[in-house]
Parts: C-alpha cells; sequence; structure tokens
C-alpha cells in the first residue's frame, strides 16, 4: 500500500483545496494518506469550520475520515490558531524543534509531499 503524508504550507485556499482532494482521492483509491498543516496554513483552521467557507465540506470529510494527520504546534501559535486546532480536536505535531518533521514519515515509508 502506498503511503502519503501531504504536507500543505500555503495558505491560499486555491492550494489548500488541491491537498484535500488529493487526500480524498487517495484514501479512495486505497491509500494511506494523511495531511500535516504547517506554516501560512494553519491560518486556515478556523475558518475552514465556518459553513459559508467554500472549502468547509471538504475539511469536514477529511476530518470524518480521519485524514489529518495533525497541525504544526509552532505555526498555528505563531499565526493564532493553536486554541482553534484543539477545539477541533486536530492533533499537534511538535518533534522537530517545535514543528512536525518529515523525516518520521520518511522513516515509516511515507512518500512526502509539500504544498
Amino acid at each position: 500500500m502506498r503511503k502519503t503524508a501531504l504536507f500543505v504550507f500555503n495558505g491560499d485556499p486555491m492550494c489548500f483545496i488541491h491537498v484535500l482532494l488529493n487526500a480524498l482521492n487517495m484514501k479512495e483509491k486505497g491509500h494511506e494518506a494523511g495531511i500535516v498543516v504547517e506554516g501560512a496554513a494553519t491560518k486556515l483552521i478556523p475558518e475552514l469550520v465556518r459553513d459559508e467557507h467554500p472549502l468547509s465540506d471538504l475539511w469536514s470529510k477529511v476530518k470524518d475520515k480521519n485524514l489529518v494527520y495533525g497541525v504544526c504546534r509552532a505555526c498555528s501559535h505563531k499565526m493564532g490558531t493553536l486554541e482553534d486546532a484543539r477545539d477541533q480536536s486536530l492533533a499537534l505535531l511538535d518533534d522537530m524543534s517545535g514543528h512536525p518533521g518529515m523525516a518520521g514519515y520518511q522513516d515509516r515509508g511515507y512518500e512526502v509531499i509539500t504544498f
């Protein structure tokens, strides 16, 4: 089985939509896939749960299928969205000086793709 970790740094919703769609598509095709929300993308965390946000339905689907591995603790703190991540019960990742490291995923056989 293919395993992919999708690290999304870009906070532009037009980029973020592709991360959500790819995670869902990979899951549908029998792959193991998950999203790590990093960098400027952490600013989207509170927006994605708003019903009026164009990505809220996709975000809900991704979360319902457990495709969000977690959120960068340091970046969500810096962007002011740490509590929003906690409110959504998202894992806070910090194994690399407060940020989620890619090496751990690679060590477990994941292909790492960045957005």
